[in-house]
């Protein structure tokens, strides 16, 4: 391949990787984390009393004394199958008022018939890990922070076709090249080389799916006006089918109801019934569930009319879907890994963590590629003020929403006394990340780069410290549910440990006309000075 074009697919590879580069480390980073959004969950939820669950076959009589108590409830409420009840299950009950209700209501009945119905917040650091995830918690709502996301995809993609185009030439000869002897330069580049080399494509097929998931209003008013003439949601609305007779009951108990269910699908293994306008021609329940069989959406459901048990709709039912539902379906289960169980899903946590670290090296390299091009010139080393505050921005942003994350999930079991649990983990999360990024500005890149890997590590170990205070700690708690959340987060703590102590050594001992030394943090320094370190 001629020099030239590949000289100009590195310059736009670099320059697309600096424009899109943090915000898909963030991205990806959290992404790493939403394969295990229930464990999660589980961590921060103090543990049920086995006396507020009920077994299934009382799931009737819970329903209807709910309905007679509260009939607002009709609107819109889920009866949980708690896992781990054995095959009779056991039955909890939640609504909320309206869908941008952060607090839930919780309906239990006693053994002997008392219903207690109560309202509390529960923690959704679950939910804002994955809103870290498709936003980057960028300034504006969800859907803002969705599209730029979704054009810094775009950009993701760009920078993955310049890459390979880039490593064609030098594939086989530097394809698992690993040079420790060189210099840490080389090493971090044939690392990075590598991880994007072998991972290209679940990169692809994230790259792809997120621009959808993050443009998709855009592609759908295109869709409109070119395809539809803008009659797109006319047609929609004549292919939806016709309004169903009000079901207003008796209603089907809960276990006839997945009765019908695994008469329909056996495969699905249940996980909630979602009932949805009882009393209305819309009436309908939805059986929520798992079946690891088909690629679906994180979940998939069997639509049922709660009086009679008819089928109502199989669209978003795995294995029954047509041609388009299926279509759409593999598209969500390729992004979010909702298929193949564990072993896809801690795939898909190791390459969403190693392609975080693609984004954050790539940084690294674009800088350090500033020096070379400094001493080829011969002359003084000058690390100009766009390097020194993209080096600065890079471990600040980077390592402020990982130790964020951490924080913020350590604090779940802290903040569970307070009556407002969710606020206070958006303020942690936005108070370490804004701290964070501050003091690397602050600090120099250098001395900010091992800093904040140490916060990160305390932050990262605060979670199963959290854990075994519970043994002492009034208040807190000790659940089995989270130890494998607290196993994850003991090795990652060390892991960040052990990067914080690499990074000081280069900090301290590293060439001083690098932005990452902690000798000097600005200003300029002859060529001339030892480099053997690099």
């Amino acid at each position: 391949m001629r020099t030239d074009i590949v000289r100009l697919y590195r310059v736009v590879h670099s320059w697309v990787g600096i424009v899109s580069g943090l915000i898909l480390f963030i991205a990806f980073y959290a992404g790493a984390l939403t394969m295990f959004k229930e464990p999660l969950a589980a961590w921060v939820t103090p543990p049920r009393a086995a006396e507020n669950l009920i077994p299934l076959d009382r799931g009737g009589e819970l329903v209807s004394r709910l309905l007679a108590l509260r009939p607002e409830a009709a609107k819109d409420f889920s009866l949980i199958l708690e896992p781990g009840h054995g095959q009779a299950g056991a039955l909890r009950l939640e609504w909320r008022l309206d869908r941008e209700d952060t607090a839930v209501w919780t309906a239990a009945m006693s053994h002997d018939g008392r219903l207690d119905i109560r309202q509390e917040e529960p923690s959704a650091v679950a939910q804002l890990v994955d809103d870290v995830h498709r936003t980057a918690i960028l300034p504006g709502d969800l859907e803002t922070g969705t599209v730029i996301t979704g054009i810094a995809s775009a950009l993701y993609g760009v920078a993955l076709v310049s890459g390979v185009i880039i490593l064609i030439p030098s594939l086989v000869k530097d394809f698992f090249a690993l040079r420790l002897a060189n210099s840490a330069k080389r090493l971090w580049l044939d690392v990075h080389n590598l991880l994007g080399i072998i991972s290209v494509p679940f990169h692809i097929v994230i790259a792809l799916s997120a621009v959808v998931f993050g443009l998709h209003d855009y592609f759908y008013d295109s869709l409109d006006e070119v395809v539809y003439g803008g009659r797109m949601q006319k047609v929609i609305a004549v292919a939806d089918p016709p309004p169903r007779p009000v079901s207003r009951g008796p209603y089907l108990s809960p276990a006839d109801l997945l009765a019908k269910t695994a008469a329909v699908e056996p495969g699905l293994i249940p996980s909630s019934l979602h009932y949805q306008r009882l009393g209305t021609p819309g009436a309908v329940v939805r059986v929520w569930g798992d079946d690891p069989r088909y690629l679906v959406r994180r979940h998939g459901f069997l639509a049922l009319d709660p009086a009679t048990g008819n089928v109502v709709s199989t669209e978003y039912l795995p294995g029954h879907q047509g041609n388009w539902g299926a279509t759409v379906s593999a598209f969500f289960a390729l992004h979010f890994g909702s298929f193949g169980g564990d072993l896809v899903r801690w795939s898909y946590f190791l390459m969403g963590l190693a392609g975080a670290f693609l984004f954050y090296s790539g940084n690294l390299l674009w800088v350090e590629a500033r020096r070379r091009t400094e001493r080829r010139a011969s002359g003084p080393v000058t690390q100009t003020r766009a390097v020194t505050l993209m080096a600065a921005a890079t471990v600040g942003v980077s390592l402020g929403a990982v130790a964020g994350l951490s924080a913020t999930i350590a604090a779940g079991r802290w903040l569970s006394a307070l009556e407002s649990i969710n606020t206070g983990h958006l303020v942690i999360y936005y108070a370490v990340f804004l701290g964070a990024c501050a003091w690397a500005f602050w600090r120099g890149a250098g001395r900010a780069g091992y800093e904040l890997l140490w916060l990160a590590a305390g932050a990262t170990a605060a979670i199963p410290a959290t854990s075994l205070l519970g043994f002492v700690i009034p208040g807190l708690w000790v659940s089995g549910a989270g130890l494998g959340v607290d196993a994850v987060a003991l090795m990652g703590a060390g892991a960040f440990a052990l990067m914080a102590r690499a990074a000081a050594r280069r900090a301290e001992d590293g060439p001083a006309d690098s932005v990452w030394s902690a000798r000097r943090e600005h200003g300029t320094v002859t060529a001339a000075q030892p480099q053997a370190a690099e």
